[in-house]
């Protein structure tokens, strides 16, 4: 899940809504978004989870996945269609069929009052610092995909005992008498 800290980090975030067709409620009255932090904006380098929630659900199979989606009404919606304008993009599956729309365009979040993560505050949207295309989720995966690596690159060095050469020069260089 993203992380937004500090003063001011959940104001004026370029955001990214992935919307499902078959994402809506049986009563038709509200729809689920998986809503990301858009990786061009200034808050997502380092984010390993770009999605503003992310719950681990464990299926009937057993198999481990993860919701992405948050409810919203469908008036909410309405209105981070309408702050994207023509910003948007098609979702296909693997065979290259449309299964949804993403939405690129700008809000304030706050954490969610029931469940878990953050959601957008719809009374604050407007238009995306950025325009969204086809490499625009490809790019999001690649993002936190990087962030993934660099965190593990960086575990794995804090993990490694030093190289024992670099002991034996350090205790030479200490032995040594000063000049001067």
């Amino acid at each position: 899940m993203a992380v937004l800290k500090g003063k001011g980090a959940m104001i004026g975030i370029n955001l990214i809504a992935k919307v499902y067709r078959k994402g809506v409620t049986k009563d038709g009255t509200a729809h689920y978004a998986d809503v990301q932090l858009d990786a061009r904006d200034p808050r997502s380098p380092g984010q390993t989870n770009l999605h503003l929630k992310s719950e681990r659900v464990r299926g009937e199979d057993g198999t481990v996945r993860y919701n992405n989606g948050a409810l919203y009404s469908t008036g909410q919606i309405a209105e981070i269609v309408k702050a994207a304008g023509s910003n948007t993009g098609p979702i296909l599956n693997k065979d290259g069929n449309e299964v949804g729309t993403f939405y690129g365009f700008k809000g304030n979040v706050m954490p969610a009052t029931r469940g878990t993560g953050l959601v957008v505050n719809t009374k604050s949207v407007e238009a995306s610092e950025f325009k969204v295309d086809g490499k625009t989720l490809d790019n999001q995966f690649t993002s936190m995909r990087a962030a993934r690596e660099a965190h593990a690159a960086a575990k794995e060095s804090q993990a490694q005992p030093p190289a024992p050469e670099a002991d034996h020069e350090q205790a030479a260089e200490a032995d040594e008498p000063a000049v001067g």
